[in-house]
């Protein structure tokens, strides 16, 4: 007998909700303490319209190479644009972006309505004003359960000193700054 891990046939059906003794609301309850920055991740759909989502899963992966990742739900409007386009960029939000945050949450014809952006490579939006942003070709997708999570090299970035918005317990909130003492 192998001490191998078995592996279901089926990823996305791995820890279904239907599956796990994890009640899904008090987890996302859970998952809600870990405060997280805000972005919108932003790229060119093939009939040359822009799109973005905001969206707090954004995370470092490497520093070398330059790797970033970020996952959106399996069912999301924007999947097909995401999962088509060549090139795509996080843009991280400032504390007082909490507006276009709510803009770019919600389902609309035109989230772009009165955003001022440029056109980074491959075409994909660059918010104006945002505190950080990272360029990045669309390396790698992944399904993570009921989420694909994309896999970006960063090929050009951004930032600038101002204060990033945060994101808790279902919402904004903003970066306190202690005594200068990094965690271990």
């Amino acid at each position: 007998m192998s001490d191998a891990p078995k592996h279901p046939a089926d990823p996305a059906n791995e820890l279904a909700s239907d599956n796990s003794a994890i009640d899904p609301r008090d987890f996302r309850n859970a998952l809600g303490t870990f405060a997280t920055g805000v972005t919108i991740v932003t790229a060119m759909a093939a009939d040359g319209r822009p799109y973005g989502v905001t969206c707090n899963s954004f995370a470092s992966v490497s520093l070398n190479p330059p790797l970033v990742l970020w996952s959106l739900g399996m069912f999301s409007q924007g999947l097909t644009i995401f999962q088509n386009a060549s090139h795509f960029t996080v843009n991280v939000l400032g504390a007082s972006q909490q507006a276009l945050a709510s803009q770019f949450a919600k389902s609309s014809e035109d989230k772009f309505a009165g955003v001022s952006w440029t056109p980074g490579l491959g075409n994909a939006p660059v918010l104006t004003d945002s505190v950080a942003n990272f360029q990045c070709r669309a390396a790698n997708r992944y399904y993570g359960g009921d989420h694909i999570i994309f896999l970006g090299a960063v090929e050009s970035y951004a930032y600038n000193r101002q204060e990033p918005l945060l994101f808790a317990r279902g919402g904004f909130g903003r970066f306190l700054a202690g005594d200068g003492n990094k965690p271990s």
